[in-house]
């Protein structure tokens, strides 16, 4: 039911064994003496010294200053994701008409079955807009904008769109990588209405930019867009409800501000002014309030 993956490289792997032969190559041209290897065998730290430089160099350096250190995070009662019953419940009485998740994998994950991927916070319940165009329309614009609609709706008007009319295929795109995820995802679990992903909600880059989280992501990571966080917005409503609150970037869409081809920016939501606000920003900068919300495929 879950998408399979390439293994992780070990020690044992060529790749790993080149590392493991740079070390012995170091190690060797050292020439220590029997006290001086003792003394580097018994030093502490070594193992974290190893960790931080693998920490420090396993991502590309590209929009590297794009980082700033943040203090944000989430100050409105979000620990983690409702169980997923809960949270397909609040869909289907918010979006009357949907139908349910894979029930076969949703058992899986209750009985602990399905490993939960490193960084994501737990499973978040998303609707498979495209299987439910008579809901959610025929365009991703379209979808996106029954979700405000609802935002606005469950917030009694506390919420404000400052891309009204601009959801249109000129203006907004999901990305080609978050396209293939959800895709594969959809595939691997049977095409339901409701898709189980895991996933974060932005704590895990905080303080990058856009484009510096698309950098980072690992290989089995994905941005998620304006859609997939707007339903999370509504089945978590205690994510954002302060001004302190940790902002959303929404690395899974791409935005073009003057529908001239240049998707130069993304999607985000914000708290402020007591409401929820829905706007863009250039994917190039790096502000410690805001961090990108990504899934991630299951293992």
């Amino acid at each position: 039911m879950t998408q399979s993956l390439a293994p992780s490289v070990t020690a044992r792997d060529s790749k790993g064994n080149k590392f493991i032969s740079i070390v012995e190559q170091a190690y060797n041209k050292a020439k220590l003496s029997e006290d001086e290897a003792q003394r580097v065998n018994d030093t502490s730290g070594l193992s974290d010294l190893i960790a931080e430089f693998i920490a420090e160099n396993r991502t590309t350096g590209k929009y590297k200053d794009e980082e700033v250190q943040s203090r944000y995070g989430y100050l409105s009662g979000y620990k983690k994701p409702k169980g997923i019953v809960e949270q397909t419940n609040i869909l289907r009485a918010l979006f009357p008409g949907i139908g349910f998740v894979n029930q076969d994998l949703l058992t899986q994950i209750e009985k602990g079955e399905v490993n939960l991927p490193e960084n994501a916070e737990g499973w978040f319940a998303i609707p498979n807009w495209v299987k439910n165009p008579e809901i959610f329309g025929n365009t991703y614009g379209e979808a996106l904008q029954v979700v405000l609609n609802k935002i606005k709706e469950t917030r009694k008007g506390n919420f404000k769109n400052f891309r009204e009319g601009e959801l249109d295929e000129k203006h907004l795109r999901m990305s080609m990588r978050t396209g293939k995820f959800f895709h594969d995802l959809s595939m691997a679990q049977g095409q339901p209405d409701i898709l189980i992903v895991p996933g974060q909600f932005g704590f895990t880059h905080r303080g990058r930019s856009v484009r510096r989280a698309r950098e980072v992501f690992t290989e089995n990571e994905f941005g998620l867009g304006a859609f997939a966080v707007g339903c999370m917005l509504l089945t978590h409503e205690n994510r954002l409800n302060n001004y302190d609150d940790l902002y959303i970037d929404c690395a899974g869409d791409e935005f073009s501000p003057y529908a001239d081809g240049d998707f130069s920016s993304a999607p985000l939501f914000v708290f402020f002014g007591g409401r929820v606000e829905f706007n863009t920003v250039f994917v190039g900068s790096a502000r410690d309030h805001f961090g990108s919300a990504s899934g991630l495929s299951p293992q």
